[in-house]
């Protein structure tokens, strides 16, 4: 290519400009990775090439803003402002509102040519965008989005300062918000009542078939409430535990004793709440074993624990009120209530209870006899 005498100083300086603004911009002095999990948390990790920062970067850093894990402040150390400079600097938010996450020196060596920091934290309940921006003046740098399960990560070349266009999140790394968690566990609360547990089932019935007032039936019921109620929370937390091949048994032969006790006495005696509520207990390990199997969202884990328990209870008074319906409102002043109602009913409950508790039994021995 030829160029006229002329011309040249013209050339010459535009050579200049473009090394002045290369020099301006330089690339890969902050690299920043954005990663998105499925079980709705984020991570974000600023890799810091500290040989290619601009002269005197961070030489007035404020300390952290939010503690930097590993790190302990010190204004006369520069990794130290280095890396406050850039958490300081750091922004996310999720729809437009800023999060807090967790800030950690990942792998800290002071002598590392690259420090990588390192920020966690849960994804917003229902969030739909993610936006980052750091508002140092760095020039050029790649921002990497990826989405956990996706090969295809998204790539943005950020300029120092400005704020990423708004990330659209993938459903599957978003938690539920609070309400769709309560309605959700609410509902396998419920359908784990009716239709599924009908052990569980057998277990009110027994219960509702000794009195035929309404007031007994529902002190039973409370106190078989609030001690599964304890055990559910207590297992889900770690704090107790027992095997299910001993907690499944029990909760069968709870049943037998139920229906039997229905059989040899009319009237609620004192202990038997007593009782009611030592096997509300063993149920309740019941409901946690079903309850740990369907797993609880990080996010609102309270919310799914105390919902799932409601939809227990509700469960439970929907099978009361359809017994009171059917038999016991038409038929309970009847003479023959008891020897043509509560008896035979209480004995075949009695029966499968048994049938169960030896089919879980002979399971248990065999799946020890396997695994030895």
């Amino acid at each position: 290519m030829k160029i006229r005498a002329r011309r040249l100083p013209g050339f010459v300086a535009s050579l200049f400009l473009a090394a002045g603004a290369a020099g301006a911009h330089e690339l890969g002095t902050i690299r920043t990775y954005a990663t998105f999990l499925k079980g709705g948390g984020y991570e974000v990790e600023v890799f810091i090439d500290r040989e290619h920062l601009p002269p005197g970067f961070a030489s007035s850093a404020a300390p952290p803003r939010l503690p930097i894990g590993g790190l302990r402040w010190d204004p006369a150390d520069r990794v130290a402002r280095i890396l406050s400079e850039v958490a300081n600097h750091s922004r996310i938010a999720f729809d437009g509102l800023r999060a807090e996450p967790r800030v950690e020196w990942k792998s800290p060596d002071p002598e590392a040519a690259e420090l990588v920091l390192r920020m966690t934290g849960t994804i917003p309940g229902g969030a739909k965008t993610f936006t980052w921006s750091n508002s140092l003046k760095i020039g050029t740098y790649l921002l990497t989005l990826r989405t956990q399960g996706e090969e295809n990560p998204d790539r943005v070349w950020m300029e120092g300062g400005e704020e990423s266009r708004p990330f659209v999140l993938r459903a599957q790394v978003v938690p539920p918000t609070r309400g769709q968690v309560a309605r959700q566990y609410l509902a396998l609360g419920y359908t784990h009542i009716l239709p599924k547990g009908s052990d569980h089932i057998l277990f009110v019935l027994g219960i509702f078939l000794l009195s035929t007032r309404l007031k007994p039936v529902l002190l039973q019921v409370t106190a078989f409430t609030v001690a599964h109620t304890i055990t559910l929370a207590l297992t889900i937390y770690g704090i107790v535990s027992l095997s299910p091949a001993i907690v499944e048994p029990l909760i069968a032969l709870s049943i037998v004793y139920v229906a039997v006790e229905n059989v040899a006495t009319q009237e609620l005696k004192p202990w038997r709440i007593a009782l009611v509520f030592g096997f509300g207990l063993l149920h309740g390990m019941g409901f946690a074993g079903v309850l740990s199997q369907l797993g609880l969202p990080r996010s609102e884990f309270l919310t799914g624990l105390l919902c799932f328990n409601a939809g227990v209870e509700q469960g439970q008074l929907t099978v009361i009120l359809a017994a009171f319906l059917a038999v016991g409102l038409p038929f309970r002043r009847k003479p023959w209530y008891r020897r043509g109602v509560v008896v035979p009913l209480s004995l075949a409950i009695a029966a499968i209870g048994l049938y169960w508790a030896v089919q879980r039994v002979a399971a248990s021995i065999s799946g020890l006899r396997a695994g030895s």
